[in-house]
């Protein structure tokens, strides 16, 4: 498979596949196609995969697409701003990424849930207890909400992160809470009572606006009206 992510700040990735090479994706991922992929809904692994994608708020099938009679090709779009990140998944190189995040991979790339092991982390990290895995062989596409900044971290270095701009994370890493210190910061500074905390060694990816605050972000303009 090639492939090539345009459309700058409204990305699309368009993969270019081979005859009988297969593209998996979340219900509803794909954006357009040539005539010759074949669709193909799936549980994709069964009940169990299926309730897993239910609580990472995936849809609870997934659509393979096949090309048949020769090349074809795929493109999928992200559902808001920001950008579209390809991973190459191997030994090594397993992942832990943010519900939603998971946009397409190749056939050999197995996305299954994770759960947070520290309770702080789960409560109050603003990723959630529930997260989504990725390992096997292959290539992966997230969707990041604004820009991505990548941070390679040595084992036990540690970044504190807003809650919510954490998208992804090596498998190698940890991540726990901690609180803000101070009263006057937890009740003026505006960051909240809790930050999250990553901790090396692996990569770090963020995210530089996180729905939740670009909601926050428009919602004053927005105009509503009552009948």
């Amino acid at each position: 498979m090639n492939y090539e992510i345009k459309g700058g700040n409204f990305p699309v990735v368009i993969c270019s596949v081979e005859q009988n090479e297969t593209i998996i994706t979340e219900g509803g991922g794909m954006s357009w196609m040539s005539p010759n992929m074949k669709m193909d809904t799936t549980s994709n692994g069964g009940i169990g995969k299926m309730l897993g994608r239910i609580v990472t708020k995936e849809s609870m099938f997934q659509n393979k697409y096949t090309a048949q009679g020769g090349p074809g090709e795929i493109a999928f779009a992200s559902s808001l701003p920001g950008e579209i990140m390809a991973l190459e998944i191997g030994p090594g190189k397993e992942y832990v990424c943010q519900k939603s995040s998971f946009l397409a991979s190749t056939q050999g790339v197995n996305l299954s849930v994770f759960f947070q092991k520290k309770v702080g982390a789960g409560f109050f990290g603003g990723e959630g207890f529930i997260m989504q895995k990725l390992n096997g062989n292959g290539v992966a596409f997230v969707e990041i909400d604004g820009s991505a900044i990548k941070y390679n971290l040595a084992a036990g270095q540690q970044i504190i992160v807003d809650t919510g701009h954490v998208v992804l994370i090596s498998s190698t890493c940890r991540m726990d809470v901690q609180t803000v210190k101070g009263v006057k910061n937890v009740l003026f500074g505006g960051e909240g009572l809790f930050n999250t905390v990553v901790s090396g060694p692996g990569e770090v990816i963020l995210q530089t606006m996180p729905v939740p605050k670009l909601a926050g972000a428009i919602q004053p303009y927005i105009v509503t009206s009552s009948n």
